[in-house]
């Protein structure tokens, strides 16, 4: 019989920010709360990806388009491999036991990137991708499941066996419902509070005391997140499975697919209640007919959210770049600001939007609508990418000003660029918080991890389309003019033309941002996971 582990029961009710919420009480009765894992990967993680492609362009000296499309081909991995990361953890292992592997072999990989920049002198630059990919592998299981894991934690006084409602522009109230999208909106603030440290702290220490200690930081970092999440081990509400849960796709008379799923959880003991259910029935077999129509009803809106993953990756390829080419002091001191520490001010951004948003911007909202939780998901994700558009209007403007001003007035000062900054901060706010409650809420409550891991593949293939993108554009505008005078990509940033790619940015999504507000009205999702359809209907 399946077994499920809980501490002495805290409420389920989420209404503080914290990002991972267990209890840990030993026989002392000592409790330690509010565990920061995910924060603390976010610093180690973007101590390493938010100046890489300063480091691939001052220490390999690779060309921008080249480090650019580097960067975004290593992004793109480390979002797609959650899909199959997420796949495992839901149908063969556990989401703890692939949390805590996939940690150590994240740690693993932040060692050997640390070890490869005290030896570089005497590495093979191709080498240097070997630890950067094994940390993409470990993210693989790493940040889907750790994510399902912590809305487990929440899931005391759900039945496990009952799939989620599919109508997501309707709110029935339910508690549940609403401590779920809390959850995800302040787990987003946590990765951002992590994320801030790691963008400013790590790149200062970077281009002032080198890139040995740069990376030695993360990886001790990330050893603390490890041993944090260890701590806790007994006192997670664990979900243990004694069989494994398959889907197999079959041909069915050579017109279809037949998906045969088992249940990977038995039903959770309700706590609020405090039922103790010695006996659960196991959830019947969804409909497979039901699944595959919600899952490919899902791709619609997949698809015209790639759009705004590539504006996504803006911040931390060609908005660096912009960044080196502007003056970078602090009025007559010599004090450099880095340029990738701007990443820093999206998370600012977020951390200060966030608070607002739940506190005083949807009550306002919830008072004008009548909406329970104020906007739909929908909507939510849709305010989003419209400030995302207007985040690369002004990066195009911006870069428009700065390439006038290096012939008529001198450099341009790096603060200019706050703006877009700022506006894809608020951006993130509304559609990436939007987006992991929407595709969470889409599948089974068996494959939850993978519904985080579907939310994540829309970034990867958007960071895969981007480096198309730019190898489109070299190829029309660098290989054809030797010279680099028509080169959108040029090294010399006085003669890149980034405003032209910007502008094509913003054109791309205006388009992607219209097809999304067509398919919100054309949206059915069948109710394939009600149980009024047991019987096959």
């Amino acid at each position: 019989m399946d077994e499920i582990r809980r501490s002495k029961a805290p409420s389920s009710r989420f209404n503080k920010p914290c990002i991972l919420i267990i209890d840990i009480t030993g026989n002392d009765g000592l409790c330690i709360k509010k565990t920061v894992v995910a924060a603390i990967e976010r610093f180690a993680y973007k101590g390493v990806a938010s100046n890489l492609v300063t480091f691939l362009t001052q220490e390999l000296n690779m060309t921008s388009a080249a480090a650019a499309k580097s960067v975004n081909s290593w992004y793109g991995v480390n979002s797609m491999l959650p899909l199959l990361g997420a796949f495992l953890a839901d149908s063969y292992w556990d989401r703890y036991s692939t949390i805590f592997c996939s940690s150590l072999l994240y740690l693993l990989g932040l060692v050997a990137l640390t070890s490869w920049a005290m030896l570089c002198t005497w590495m093979p630059v191709m080498t240097l991708f070997l630890p950067l990919y094994l940390i993409s592998t470990a993210q693989g299981g790493y940040n889907p499941s750790l994510q399902a894991f912590g809305a487990d934690q929440l899931d005391g006084d759900e039945e496990h066996c009952q799939p989620p409602s599919v109508n997501i522009n309707r709110d029935d109230g339910n508690s549940n419902s609403k401590e779920k999208s809390w959850f995800f909106q302040w787990w987003y603030f946590g990765i951002c509070s992590g994320s801030l440290l790691g963008n400013s702290l790590m790149s200062y220490v970077q281009d002032t005391y080198g890139w040995m200690l740069g990376f030695t930081i993360p990886t001790m970092a990330m050893g603390i997140s490890v041993l944090c999440f260890a701590v806790g081990s007994r006192c997670y509400v664990h979900k243990q499975k004694r069989q494994n849960a398959t889907i197999k796709l079959v041909p069915s008379d050579g017109e279809g697919v037949e998906i045969e799923m088992r249940p990977i959880l038995d039903p959770i003991v309700n706590i609020a209640t405090g039922l103790d259910h010695q006996s659960p029935a196991p959830a019947p077999p969804l409909p497979t007919l039901s699944v595959i129509k919600v899952l490919s009803s899902l791709l619609p809106i997949w698809t015209v959210l790639l759009m705004f993953a590539v504006i996504f990756q803006q911040p931390s390829t060609f908005f660096t770049q912009q960044g080196m080419a502007m003056k970078h002091t602090i009025g007559k001191t010599n004090f450099k600001i880095p340029p990738a520490s701007l990443q820093s001010s999206i998370t600012i951004s977020i951390i200060v939007l966030m608070p607002l948003y739940d506190r005083l911007i949807i009550p306002s909202i919830r008072l004008l609508s009548g909406n329970v939780k104020g906007i739909t998901i929908f909507q939510r994700i849709g305010i989003g990418m419209f400030f995302a558009i207007m985040a690369m209007v002004v990066a195009a403007v911006v870069e428009w000003k700065r390439t006038k001003n290096i012939f008529e007035e001198g450099k341009l000062s790096i603060f200019w660029l706050l703006p877009q900054y700022v506006l894809l901060g608020i951006s993130d706010v509304f559609t990436v918080v939007g987006m992991q409650e929407f595709f969470y809420t889409q599948v089974p409550s068996t494959m939850k991890s993978i519904g985080i891991g579907v939310y994540l593949s829309v970034f990867g293939v958007g960071s895969f389309l981007g480096s198309f993108f730019i190898t489109a554009i070299e190829f029309f505008t660098c290989e054809k003019d030797p010279a680099g005078g028509a080169c959108w990509f040029s090294d010399d940033m006085s003669k890149a033309k980034l405003y032209k790619y910007y502008s094509l940015l913003a054109t791309a999504g205006s388009v992607s941002f219209l097809m999304f507000l067509y398919n919100c009205q054309h949206f059915h999702v069948t109710s394939s996971f009600s149980y009024h359809l047991q019987d096959g209907k």
